[in-house]
Order: C-alpha cells, then structure tokens, then sequence
C-alpha cells in the first residue's frame, strides 16, 4: 500500500453532511450520452490517484453503486471506462479578537485587555470521476466533488457514498437539444 502524505492518508473522507459537498461538471457536447449502457474501471487511471488502497475501494464501491442503480452493467467489454483522481489542499484560517478599552488617532493607537488568536486548520479533497469512451479512449464526462476532509474511520464508507452520489447526479448531463 503506498502513502504519499498525511493528506493523501485521509482523502475523500468528507464531511457528515452532504450539503457541504461543492460539486461540478463538464462534457463533451459531441457525445452521445444514450448510446452509453455498460462500464468497466480504468485500472491505470485508478492506480495513479494518491489516497490509501482502502479508500480506493471504499470510492470504487461508491461509484460502482451509483452506476448501477442508474441502470449500467458492469462489463469486460464497457461503453464507458470510469476513472478517479484525487487532490488535497489545506485550509488555514487565522481569527484575531482584541477585546477592551482604547482610543487611537492617527499612528498612535492604544488598546488595554486580552488580545486572542486562533488558528484552525482544515483538509479539503477534491474527487474527480472521469467517464472515458471506451471505443475513442477520450474522455466524455467529468464530475468532481469538493468537501473538508476527516480522520473519523467509522464516517469514511458513508461520507465517500455521499460526496460519490453528489458528483453522479450530474451524469448523464442535461443537453439543450
């Protein structure tokens, strides 16, 4: 199993509430998404993304769900290839509070009482699932799903399914016809 940061230990383990996930899509406007009914895992896309093994089955299982409840099969010989990237970035955030009396005028402020700062950090993972037309090998869809990120294990399987369903319910896309 090979980790690559603290980040990548913990990504796409999101938040308890699905409101929090920031979601979008884009695709090809050529496509046609109706002729798309089966789909198999893009092993080499998989095998590059920088999260646990763990975590890669717990979003594989997510998305294989979401696909098949959207009525594809699961095949050797897929319409569509699916494939998962994953970024991390850390969020600081600093909060300064100056209670008390003062008074100042021009460069000589003057202040008495406490002066308090926090600081806070946060994780956030982005996960992009990518749908590949398996005849042309180009890609026709792309979905991603943004959300702090947790540590808590028992949360990992139910936050993953709800950042998973999030992104899934922009395909197929709505076309303008």
């Amino acid at each position: 199993m090979k980790f690559t940061s603290l980040a990548s230990l913990i990504l796409i383990i999101m938040l308890s509430s699905c409101s929090s996930v920031r979601v979008a899509s884009d695709y090809d406007k050529n496509a046609n998404f109706d002729n798309y009914k089966s789909f198999a895992f893009y092993k080499p896309g998989i095998d590059k993304a920088e999260i646990s093994d763990l975590d890669k089955k717990r979003i594989l299982r997510a998305i294989e769900a979401d696909m098949t409840a959207k009525g594809f099969v699961k095949s050797q010989n897929p319409d569509l290839l699916v494939s998962i990237f994953t970024k991390t970035k850390e969020n600081i955030n600093i909060y300064q509070n100056n209670f008390g009396w003062g008074y100042g005028w021009g460069w000589t402020p003057f202040y008495w009482g406490p002066n308090y700062s926090t600081v806070s950090r946060s994780t956030e993972g982005t996960l992009y699932i990518d749908l590949i037309d398996a005849k042309k090998k180009e890609l026709v869809w792309q979905g991603m799903g943004t959300a702090a990120l947790t540590k808590n294990v028992d949360r990992k399987q139910e936050n993953i399914n709800c950042i998973v369903s999030e992104v899934m319910k922009k395909y197929p896309p709505q076309l303008n016809k």
